[in-house]
């Protein structure tokens, strides 16, 4: 080739950096990630039926 690395030339025997991590803590940041978005998801619908009730539009 034209003497650069590219993916495919690492060596087999070296993983990938996300895989040393400890199985705890990939599946602790996936609840994170899921936790928070679905926190964002609360916020975001909170405030769309706050301006909709100000509106005049109630749910009855």
């Amino acid at each position: 080739m034209s003497g650069k690395e590219s993916f495919h030339d690492q060596p087999a025997h070296e993983e990938d950096p996300a895989r040393k991590s400890p199985l705890w803590k990939r599946i602790g940041w996936l609840v994170t990630i899921w936790a928070g978005s679905v926190f964002v998801l609360f916020i975001f619908a909170s405030l769309l039926r706050m301006f909709m009730t100000a509106a005049g539009m109630k749910s009855h």
